[in-house]
């Protein structure tokens, strides 16, 4: 272990690392022993390589709900490996639980894990978090710590059933909902079916965002290899954080450190898994966050090609039919990653000692499992994403073609403009909204700092007269994100958003608009002279020009736009 700061001198270790400063180092650490041993620790157990573990738990956070099993394992794992565990809080973020979203709350996640790493001494880390934000967030905070680190996921719930039909939070809750908001289901079944959706502890169980990172984290190689996609409640799942305890110790002592082992070819493979899984489209702006703290950038242009050759192998919900535990008994992410050979860089380290390719190799075989196709039969032909560009998003959008429908790749249809979230709730379901169904519904003023915190409100729902008359999908644009559960023909992240001036805030109602997936275009059919011209009227929301304080107010003023990771600029 070396320091960041002169890469040759050894770091001091243990509790004499990260020293309060008191202006003698030998009383800081004299005084950090005297209150430490007030726990009763021994002079043995200070002299071990102490590793930290982060305690996510909450009682506002259900789908942590077994990470103090989970941490009473990688403690016991770090002790039997002969190290010093030290539990240690840090923020909590569940979706469902966080005003005005969990997104804009993660970059604040992220600065109190890093901050909370460096000011503590410890040899190496745990990062112990599962729901969506909290994974990306965590490995932020750690790649700027730059401390051996180790990713442990909370994991998947398991699936839930109702009158025999399978269910999954939150790809069911969608569809279910949407039947609800049409008439088909009534308030009592609803509420049953509120019971049924998430039965257990954990995350959602379809290649949601949280399912992404638990992939994208042994792809990235800072997690043990089959520990992503263990379902929460499984015996597995507390032997992972054990085995995660003992290499953390191993990794206090030699490393590698993230800054070694997050490289370029790390993160072309988390790329190339994206794609595979047709993973939530938040994962993409995760990504690019963290491969920012390590120094690098995640190329949009790249991450498109990768999807034309990369297929969708793995069925699951929202772009096929079934869920993580099927996922994971199917053999996982090794088996995933066999059947991925010729697209990854099978040299990449992990944080296990071994590469990308040895874990492939060593693959469970299943007969006859179907939920990880070949590339010979996959469940689409290409990635589950793909990158359009046009005079609607010079920087970049993303739709996830695998969830969409076909038949709307390639459509031109009028605008129907909603100016914010709140407009959106307003009038979508008014039956006198002027709408049919092939018109393109747009939302604007919801990206990073237009909603400000970029909520998932880009699955807008099909307004309630055409939802019963059966209309289930329609063209929907945004500069917000979606949830990864979510499906249907959705274009998202437009960047630069409509809040800071980006051509979204343009449209206008009755506007033609094209989308044309498989040539990579999106765009307003509107001669330049009259852009120019709307340009001139046009006006930021009245939040931007206001004075805000706090966190808001850090936030406001630099958060970066959805390519670069919707981080702060300053980090």
């Amino acid at each position: 272990m070396t320091t960041a700061d002169d890469p040759k001198k050894p770091a001091a270790s243990g509790m004499r690392r990260n020293l309060a400063s008191y202006g003698d180092p030998g009383f800081s650490l004299f005084l950090r022993k005297a209150f430490i041993k007030a726990a009763g620790f021994s002079d043995d157990a200070l002299d071990r390589p102490i590793i930290g573990l982060t305690n996510t738990f909450s009682d506002f956070n259900p789908c942590h709900g077994n990470v103090p099993r989970l941490i009473e394992a990688a403690k016991r794992g770090v002790m039997l490996a002969g190290g010093l565990p030290m539990e240690f809080p840090t923020v909590s973020i569940h979706e469902s639980f966080s005003n005005p979203t969990s997104m804009f709350l993660r970059n604040l996640m992220a600065i109190d894990t890093e901050e909370m790493i460096r000011a503590q001494p410890m040899d190496a880390v745990v990062l112990i978090g599962g729901c969506d934000k909290t994974v990306p967030a965590q490995l932020m905070g750690a790649v700027s710590a730059d401390v051996p680190a180790i990713q442990l996921i909370t994991g998947p719930m398991l699936v839930g059933h109702h009158k025999g039909e399978v269910l999954g939070a939150c790809t069911d809750c969608r569809r279910l909902w949407g039947q609800h908001r049409a008439g088909q289901i009534d308030e009592a079944e609803i509420d049953v079916l509120s019971g049924r959706l998430a039965p257990t502890q954990g995350t959602c169980m379809v290649m949601g965002t949280a399912s992404t990172m638990g992939c994208l984290v042994e792809a990235l190689g800072i997690a043990l290899p089959g520990s992503g996609t263990i379902p929460a409640t499984h015996a597995d799942r507390i032997r992972a954080a054990e085995a995660s305890g003992r290499q953390a110790v191993a990794l206090a002592k030699s490393g590698p450190r993230p800054s070694e082992l997050l490289t370029k070819a790390a993160f072309r493979n988390a790329m190339v898994v994206l794609q595979a899984i047709g993973g939530s489209t938040n994962g993409l702006v995760h990504l690019s966050a963290i491969a920012r703290r390590a120094g690098m950038t995640i190329d949009l242009e790249e991450f498109d090609a990768i999807g034309r050759e990369v297929p969708v192998l793995i069925d699951l919900k929202p772009s096929g039919d079934h869920y993580m535990e099927h996922f994971h008994w199917a053999g996982g992410m090794p088996k995933l990653m066999r059947e991925l050979r010729g697209h990854l860089d099978l040299d990449a380290m992990t944080i296990s000692g071994q590469t990308i390719g040895e874990i492939a190799d060593a693959a469970e075989e299943v007969p006859n499992q179907t939920i990880i196709r070949s590339a010979s039969a996959p469940l689409k032909q290409t990635g589950g994403m793909a990158v359009l560009r046009g005079n609607l998003a010079p920087g970049g959008a993303v739709i996830k073609h695998s969830a969409a429908s076909p038949a709307l790749l390639k459509h031109k249809g009028r605008a129907v403009v909603f100016d914010s979230v709140e407009d959106m709730v307003r009038r979508m379901d008014d039956p006198a909204l002027d709408v049919k169904a092939d018109d393109v519904l747009v939302l604007r003023n919801a990206g990073p700092k237009g909603a400000p915190g970029m909520p998932e409100a880009g699955y807008l729902p099909i307004p309630k007269k055409l939802a019963q008359a059966g209309v289930k999908d329609m063209v929907r644009i945004s500069d917000a994100r979606m949830s990864g559960t979510a499906f249907g023909t959705i274009v998202l992240h437009i960047t630069p958003e409509s809040a800071v001036g980006g051509p979204l805030g343009l449209v206008r109602d009755g506007d033609m608009i094209s989308l044309d997936v498989p040539a990579r275009r999106i765009e307003l059919l509107v001669d330049e002279a009259e852009l120019a011209r709307r340009q001139t009227e046009w006006r930021p929301p009245a939040h931007l020009t206001e004075p805000s304080r706090g966190y808001r107010g850090l936030y406001l003023t630099t958060v970066l736009q959805a390519d670069e990771g919707c981080d702060f600029d300053f980090c």
